[in-house]
């Protein structure tokens, strides 16, 4: 599926639910609200999408409490789920995702390297967080992105087929 067919297939489910999403993101940049806004109609789905790469911002837009960035650091599947409850939460929307990892080139470690991402859907249902590790050979910052906001918004046409 091309990314303006996930696009619109969203948000004909979207709409076909009456429901509303909302995203932050850290890794994916805002990728994910531009994927979603590509399709036409989209306005009546989407009201809000947060970028924000800083701890302190994480906090202050979203509600992600300082205790979990201390305890388990901003890519951690603790900050996804905080994160997408709190878009959820701050926008009103039906559904809140969020994206967090590192697409590279470098602040890679042992424990969190390059490619490491946490995606995470928040909706009445709960929560659900995914790891991803994005280390296809060649994969660079704009492969792990795209994958990553792409995996997120297939998950979340999954999520709205069984509800």
């Amino acid at each position: 599926m091309t990314q303006l067919e996930l696009s619109a297939a969203l948000v004909a489910a979207l709409k076909k639910r009456g429901m509303k999403i909302a995203s932050v993101e850290s890794c994916t940049a805002g990728l994910i609200s531009k994927i979603i806004t590509d399709a036409p109609g989209s306005s009546e789905v989407f009201d809000l999408g947060i970028t924000t790469y800083s701890n302190e911002m994480k906090t202050r837009m979203v509600g992600v409490p300082e205790e979990i960035l201390a305890a388990h650091g901003a890519v951690s599947p603790e900050t996804a789920s905080a994160m997408a409850e709190g878009i959820r939460r701050v926008s009103g929307a039906d559904i809140g995702v969020a994206t967090t990892g590192i697409a590279g080139p470098g602040g890679g470690t042992p424990d969190k390297p390059v490619g490491l991402v946490y995606t995470a859907i928040a909706c009445s249902e709960g929560v659900s967080v995914t790891r991803l590790m994005i280390d296809k050979p060649g994969a660079d910052r704009h492969y792990i992105r795209t994958t990553a906001a792409e995996k997120v918004l297939s998950d979340v046409l999954l999520l709205l087929e069984r509800l």
